[in-house]
């Protein structure tokens, strides 16, 4: 049976009401009023100063979310998770990514057993394998070191990794070179091996079952290539190690389960960085500095757990995304880090927040038609971006509330880069924020018919997130602070953040598709629809001509 929507909740109708009534109200009036408003919606944990004052907040826009929140029962679901309930109820699992990162001896159930144990043996396999390879200790099949690593996944066992190694590369070891294959598109296998001698490169194929059709169309590929080259079967096992739980299809493809690494279906993809889908990390930046990512991520889960809400950096962040989207009425929100480090830092937010909460139905199984879910994510590096979209941000006619993340001291210091770099930061977020009239524009002496074009309205929202520098346990709490707002928000919108059935019909008639464009027969209209025959047909002419 169908659960009562949430905007039956009279904590809801208090907030769209709130959200009404100070609809008109600016940033500039809000500053005005309160010229100290920073200190009131700024809040620290975990090596993060997150400051919201440039958010359309009020004195009482928090206290009526929370209040939401504790309606929707975020503090119950929050324990839920933790202690390894099912959460995830239309796939019967629990959700314990918090126990990838929890340390040694301590205690997580799922259905009475301790996971915390299992974990730990993982990455100590993880780290022996890596320092064997990291040292040299770990020969090729013709007695050469490693100097080229290749992750072949896709989804989270792409995106994380991918992130990861460009996020943290300041700490890799350069000896090495990481390349990561995803799609399916034969290029970005040829671009990723062209340059590597097979005798030197290892492959680490990330498929939890060892079937995803992705993966290990590139994982033959891969080994197909490396066979040419060095001409026997027993070389796969010195070159390939895989990331999965299928032993019987791993041993099948050459590769011996002693190198496979193992993780559970209590880890989604989206949130498996920090499980043995991180072993390209652990290769790249070792297993010392692995163990400070995973630091990081589980000083957050534990800020999560136990801080009120009134200064949960997750849970206001959240809620803060409900409220833009929600309640504001925002489609998208930018993402914008001012360090290069961060360049996919955007992409795999996409794929966590909008795989996780892009949703239409309750966790009851309810079709929401009365209010929005997740907005669309996405961004680019400052101060890049600034020469592209943020002419939209600025000046457009769409609400598009902004997250910045900036750092206080950078990892490459030359000259005056990194005060030019973060003085865009704040200053585009004060723009953003504040505008400039058209009479601010008259008093510069534009013309008249300039005017218009040269007004910001401003009045457009943004969180700034301030660190000292991009560590790995930096990074380990930044990635933790998005995934459990995105599991905030998908409590408040009662919908299930840790399934994904809408990539399931694609592949399903991907599949069916893939025979009838290598096959003589005329594509059947009872199998498809006029334009997906026409394009079969279209194509396969096309090759055969």
């Amino acid at each position: 049976m169908s659960s009562p929507s949430r905007t039956t909740l009279h904590e809801w109708q208090a907030v769209a009401d709130h959200a009404r009534a100070t609809g008109r109200l600016t940033l500039r009036e809000l500053f005005a009023a309160e010229p100290i408003r920073a200190e009131r919606f700024s809040f620290e944990a975990c090596g993060l100063f997150v400051d919201h004052s440039k958010q359309r907040l009020t004195e009482g826009t928090l206290p009526l979310l929370i209040r939401l929140a504790e309606a929707c029962g975020l503090r119950e679901r929050i324990e839920a998770m933790f202690t390894g309930e099912r959460i995830n109820t239309t796939e019967g699992r629990a959700v314990l990514h918090v126990a990838l990162r929890a340390p040694r001896g301590e205690t997580i159930l799922v259905d009475g057993k301790d996971v915390v144990p299992e974990v730990h043996e993982v990455l100590d396999r993880m780290a022996a394998f890596c320092r064997r390879v990291r040292s040299g200790d770990w020969l090729g099949h013709t007695g050469k070191p490693i100097r080229n690593v290749v992750n072949i996944g896709i989804g989270g066992s792409d995106l994380g990794p991918v992130m990861a190694f460009t996020a943290l590369r300041h700490y890799a070891d350069r000896a090495l070179t990481f390349r990561f294959v995803s799609n399916v598109d034969g290029t970005d296998f040829a671009e990723a091996t062209r340059d590597l001698d097979p005798a030197e490169t290892l492959f680490i194929v990330s498929s939890k079952t060892f079937t995803t059709q992705e993966t290990l169309a590139n994982a033959h590929t891969a080994r197909a290539w490396l066979l040419t080259s060095l001409c026997d079967e027993a070389a796969v096992a010195k070159h390939f190690v895989a990331v999965s739980t299928n032993a019987v299809e791993v041993a099948a493809f050459g590769i011996d389960t002693a190198t496979m690494f193992g993780f559970w279906d209590w880890v989604g993809g989206r949130y498996s960085m920090d499980s043995a889908i991180g072993l390209s990390t652990m290769l790249a930046i070792g297993p010392e500095e692995f163990h400070e990512l995973l630091a990081g991520f589980h000083a957050m889960d534990e800020h999560f757990r136990a801080a009120p809400f009134e200064a949960n950096l997750p849970a206001l962040q959240g809620l803060i995304t409900v409220w833009n989207a929600t309640f504001l009425g925002a489609a998208t929100i930018a993402v914008l880090p001012y360090d290069q480090y961060l360049a996919r830092f955007p992409a795999y937010l996409q794929q966590l927040t909008m795989e996780s909460n892009g949703k239409r139905v309750t966790l009851s199984g309810r079709v929401i038609d009365d209010y929005q879910t997740c907005p669309v994510f996405w961004g680019e590096p400052g101060t890049n971006g600034q020469h592209s979209f943020y002419q939209l941000i600025h000046q457009g006619t769409q609400l598009i509330p902004c997250d910045f993340i900036g750092f206080i001291e950078s990892l490459n210091p030359l000259g005056q880069h990194h005060d030019l770099l973060m003085a865009n930061c704040f200053a585009q977020a004060e723009a953003l924020a504040f505008g400039k009239t058209a009479a601010e524009v008259r008093a510069d002496g534009v013309p008249e018919e300039l005017v218009p074009h040269k007004t910001f309205p401003g009045n457009r929202p943004s969180t700034m997130i301030l660190a000292r520098r991009l560590t790995p346990r930096l990074l380990g709490s930044l990635i933790a602070l998005y995934e459990h707002a995105v599991f905030t928000a998908g409590v408040i919108w009662d919908i299930n953040p840790f399934d994904q059935w809408g990539v399931e019909l694609g592949k399903v008639l991907a599949k069916r598709i893939v025979p009838e464009l290598e096959s003589a027969e005329d594509p059947k209209l009872g199998h498809h629809d006029h334009s997906t025959a026409m394009l079969i047909r279209r194509y396969r002419e096309a090759r055969s001509g």
